[in-house]
C-alpha cells in the first residue's frame, strides 16, 4: 500500500536509474542491525529461486556486515515490515551516516565491502535453491533439482540498497 500511495503522489518508479542506495542508521530496538538490505531482479523471469520468493523476478536480502544473512529472500514480509518500520516518513537524508558512508567508501569509489556482501547475498540463494532441489529429490512430490538453475552475480542486476550504518562514537 506504501508503494501504491508513493507511486501515485510521485508517478512511476520506471525511470529511476538502477543503483539507488540510501543509508540510515540502525535501530536494534527495531530489529535493524548494522549491515546492508538488498533488492535485487533476476535476469532470467523463469527462474524463481525454490519457488518461494513470491516477488518473484525481484528479491531481497538482508546481510549483517560479517557477511552473515540476517534476513533471507524468502522472509518477504519480515523485510519489507523492517524497512517500513524504520524508514517510513524519512524522506531527506541524515547526514551524519551519509557523511560517515561517504568517507568509508571514498565518496562511493570504493564500494568492495558492499560488493563483496552482494557476492555473498547471491550466494546464500543459490545455497538455498540447491538445499530445496535436494530436499525435493526425496519428496516424491515434483523435483525442482536441475530445473531453472540460477549460477551466481551474472543473474542478477542490483536494483538499489540500503545500508544500515552505525556512526562511530
Amino acid at each position: 500500500m506504501d508503494l501504491l500511495n508513493h507511486i501515485k503522489a510521485h508517478g512511476d518508479l520506471g525511470h529511476l536509474p538502477n543503483g539507488l542506495h540510501a543509508v540510515v542508521p540502525p535501530n536494534v530496538n527495531l530489529g535493524l542491525h548494522p549491515g546492508v538490505i538488498f533488492s535485487l531482479r533476476n535476469r532470467n523471469s523463469n527462474v524463481n529461486v525454490n519457488q518461494h520468493n513470491r516477488l518473484h523476478p525481484y528479491y531481497l536480502i538482508y546481510m549483517g556486515n560479517n557477511g552473515k544473512v540476517l534476513i533471507d529472500h524468502t522472509r518477504i514480509k519480515s523485510l519489507l515490515d523492517l524497512v517500513r518500520g524504520n524508514c517510513k516518513g524519512v524522506n531527506r537524508p541524515i547526514p551524519s551516516v551519509c557523511q560517515l558512508f561517504n568517507a568509508k567508501t571514498d565518496d562511493g569509489r570504493d564500494m568492495k565491502p558492499y560488493s563483496d556482501l552482494l557476492g555473498q547475498a547471491i550466494r546464500s540463494m543459490v545455497e538455498i535453491k540447491e538445499e530445496k532441489d535436494i530436499d525435493s529429490l526425496f519428496s516424491g512430490v515434483h523435483t525442482t533439482a536441475l530445473v531453472d538453475t540460477i549460477k551466481g552475480l551474472d543473474d542478477f542486476e542490483l536494483i538499489s540498497f540500503l545500508v544500515i550504518l552505525e556512526e562511530e562514537q
